[in-house]
This record gives C-alpha cells, structure tokens and sequence, in this order.
C-alpha cells in the first residue's frame, strides 16, 4: 500500500512509517520543513515539503494521487498559540480531506484526541480551548463526507512509554494514557480493517491485543 501521512515528522507518525516500511508498504510524509526529511528517510518513508498551511487542493493532490489511504497526523505543537489551532488542527485537516476527495483516496484516518467534542470545564486554558475546538470542529467535517471512508482516532494522554500491544478501543473508553507506539500499532490495524469506517473510536491501553481490539471495533 502506499500511504500518505500529513504530519509525517511527528512522533506517533515515524512509529507508524517505521512499521509500514517493515512491512513492505510505501510511507509518504508531508512535512514543513526541508531539515526533518532525514528523519523520515531513517524511518523508511519518502519526504515531501508540502506546507498544509499554505497548499491548495490542486498542490496537496500531486502527492496524494493514487495513495491507499491518507492519515491527518499533523498538529500545531504544545508552544503554538490559538490561532494556528485552527490554521493546522482544523483547517490543514480539511484541507487533506479536500485533497482526498479530489484525488479519489476514500480512505481516510483522522488522528484526534479523547475528550475532543466533550463539555470544557471553567478555567480551561484558553489556548488549549482552541486546540479542542479546532479538533472538533475537523472532527465534525470530516464525519460529514459521505464520500470517504473515514475512521477517527481519538487516543488518551500520549505516553513514550514502550509499547504493550494491548489496548482499549471503543467508542467511549475509560479515562487513560496510551503509549505513542500503541498508536501507531493501532493506526496499522485500521488500515487492515474497512469495517472501521464511520467509527469514531477512543483509544487507551488496556487488555486487548491491538489486532483483537480493531476488529472486535469493526465488528460492532
């Protein structure tokens, strides 16, 4: 398969392009800057500079064409402020979406986060206020196409703690953290698994080996 991952220099995303190269797939990374494309090529995916944030469709869709499957992996960054919640968190993912649909790739992951869409207790920090918002409102938009084949993520707190390969995955979960490569060992499993799509999934660690947890998912 050959997939495209926007955000391709960020943590969860070089697990996730270490195990598709493992794997025999082909990883493709959009990144913004010309300096992470080695990182890239270490962990077995081709680079592509391709800024989200300034890109049109028709641009985003040179890279795009022809892929499997596209996954929204990207994110402002803990040190970025309100305002580029929105430009990366919402608009960059429905920019990709966009893309998706122009370019004929109807599989589509979404990396979001549990607690996205739920009710903001006072005093939240207005900055992460906006990350929430700008995620829930993608969220919302990509739940809307109709025309692609989208499953979204919603893990808890990411942790880099080594992976167990055991897991929770349902729509709603208990409260947890998750390490990153159980992230990405899941976001492997989704590709696998068509039954997926139209689910909005949390995700934390748990009991459940990752393939197990996926297709218990799919299956309703």
């Amino acid at each position: 398969m050959r997939i495209v991952i926007a955000g391709g220099h960020g943590q969860i995303a070089l697990r996730l392009e270490r195990l598709l190269s493992a794997r025999g797939d082909r990883a493709v990374g959009l990144i913004r800057r010309p300096e992470q494309a080695e990182d890239l090529r270490a962990a077995g995916a081709e680079p592509v500079v391709c800024d989200l944030e300034s890109a049109t469709v028709e641009q985003v869709a040179e890279h795009v064409a022809g892929a499997d499957a596209v996954i929204f992996a990207a994110g402002a960054g803990p040190r970025s402020g309100a305002a580029r919640k929105d430009t990366v968190d919402r608009a960059a993912a429905v920019l990709l979406a966009d893309t998706a649909r122009s370019a004929g790739v109807r599989r589509f992951l979404m990396i979001s986060g549990k607690g996205v869409g739920d009710e903001l207790p006072q005093g939240t920090d207005p900055v992460f206020a906006a990350y929430l918002e700008a995620k829930d409102r993608a969220d919302a938009d990509l739940r809307s196409r109709t025309e692609l084949d989208w499953t979204i993520l919603r893990p808890g707190r990411l942790t880099d703690d080594p992976g167990t390969g055991r897991v929770a995955l349902a729509e709603s979960v208990q409260p947890g953290d998750v390490t990153r490569d159980d992230v990405a060992a899941v976001l492997l499993a989704l590709l696998q698994e068509p039954g997926t799509a139209g689910l909005t999934l949390e995700l934390t660690s748990g009991d459940v080996p990752v393939a197990t947890a996926v297709r218990s998912a799919a299956a309703g």
